[in-house]
């Protein structure tokens, strides 16, 4: 166990009924992100919604976020138009206003917008937990070559667990067990 004290906020990445479609177990991921929500919301953790704009039409069915989540008014919303996140948005100034130095990763789809925020936070000095139970993405197709969606989510997992950096904690943990208090977090890397 490592102790890191430390100022959470949970990020929630375009869980959108149009990019959830075809994607590996999206119900379950979208319920285990329900609850994660409910958890920070309960523990008084903030809650950031990164929505994609560039795909979709504002205010189309596809645009919208899956039925299942319920963004309040209060919680901070990103409109993104790339993959990372925090490219040509507010996000950084929004965490940096609510004092975040932790971010707690949920989303889709791994391969992309999840794996290039996640990175983007590392390399701009945030602690960063993926929650491994609650990202998804589709089957893949690349020069000849089929990767199942469930091979994604798994190498995502497997690649942010052993991302190091000087001074940083990294790392993934399930939905259920992930800690998402402000101050003195017990996290066990690599989980």
């Amino acid at each position: 166990m490592v102790v890191v004290s430390s100022s959470s906020a949970v990020i929630v990445i375009d869980l959108q009924v149009g990019v959830v479609i075809d994607c590996v177990d999206a119900a379950g991921v979208v319920a285990r992100t329900a609850t994660l929500v409910d958890r920070a919301r309960a523990e008084g953790v903030p809650v950031v919604w990164v929505q994609d704009h560039g795909d979709f039409a504002e205010g189309t069915e596809s645009w919208q976020l899956v039925p299942a989540l319920r963004r309040r008014d209060d919680e901070p919303l990103v409109r993104k138009a790339y993959r990372d996140s925090f490219a040509d948005t507010d996000l950084d100034d929004i965490l940096t206003g609510l004092g975040v130095t932790r971010l707690v990763v949920a989303g889709a789809q791994s391969d992309y917008c999840i794996r290039t925020t996640t990175q983007s936070a590392a390399a701009r000095g945030y602690e960063v937990t993926l929650v491994s139970d609650a990202h998804t993405t589709t089957d893949a197709e690349h020069d000849g070559v089929m990767i199942t969606g469930a091979q994604i989510v798994a190498h995502t997992n497997m690649y942010f667990r052993g991302l190091r950096s000087p001074g940083q904690m990294f790392g993934i943990d399930t939905h259920g067990a992930v800690a998402l208090g402000s101050s003195d977090i017990r996290e066990e890397v690599g989980r």
